[in-house]
């Protein structure tokens, strides 16, 4: 088995582990696959104080349990493949794949699991854990629901846009480089940002 199909092989791993925990008969609320067709997993990071660089993971999946009517059944997981990571710019795309960063050897997923759904004002706050380098923290984030509607082609669909901040050095992410004032080079704030659009199973 070449490193490719070990990575292959753990990130489908994480996805049936999620699949098997949260397909358990307590949960009754509707169940939404994520449609990564129509799904972005973004982030951005301050460059050299002045610019932001922004990339995206196109590899992940997940599942979205959601009752507009019962906020205390939400449940939600996201798996997402760290070799998936694209920047627009090769060399880099490399760099954060390797032990500065990303690790992807040793860590291939990234793994979201949201625990509650909170209303908040016009809008909607979700707590979870996120598990990235081996590492696991709390996390949240304020979110927009929309939906569910129902779809053309057929069944209901559901959307969600948010965005939360995170340090990286939480995550033993640590690589820096030092501007000539003495600033850094990648910021330590990264903020995290989600358009999903999944489909009721």
């Amino acid at each position: 088995m070449n490193n490719n199909d070990k990575k292959n092989f753990v990130f489908l791993w994480g996805v049936v582990f999620l699949i098997l925990l949260f397909t358990s008969s307590v949960f009754a609320e509707d169940a939404y696959k994520i449609d990564p067709t129509h799904s972005t997993f973004g982030f951005a990071v301050k460059h050299m104080q002045v610019g932001v660089t922004r990339g995206t993971f196109t590899d992940f999946r997940g599942e979205i349990r959601y009752d507009q009517d019962n906020l205390e059944g939400f449940k939600a997981w996201i798996v997402v493949s760290t070799e998936s990571i694209d920047t627009r710019l090769e060399a880099r795309d490399k760099h954060l794949k390797n032990k500065d960063f990303f690790d992807v050897e040793n860590y291939p997923t990234i793994i979201f699991i949201g625990k509650k759904l909170l209303k908040n004002g016009d809008g909607y706050e979700i707590v979870g854990e996120l598990t990235m380098r081996g590492v696991t923290k709390k996390v949240s984030g304020y979110v927009t629901l929309r939906g569910p509607v129902e779809s053309p082609f057929g069944g209901e669909v559901i959307g969600v846009s948010g965005e939360t901040v995170i340090n990286r050095q939480d995550y033993n992410i640590s690589w820096n480089d030092t501007m000539p004032d003495g600033g850094f080079v990648v910021s330590n704030d990264v903020r995290i940002i989600i358009d999903i659009e999944a489909d009721k199973k």
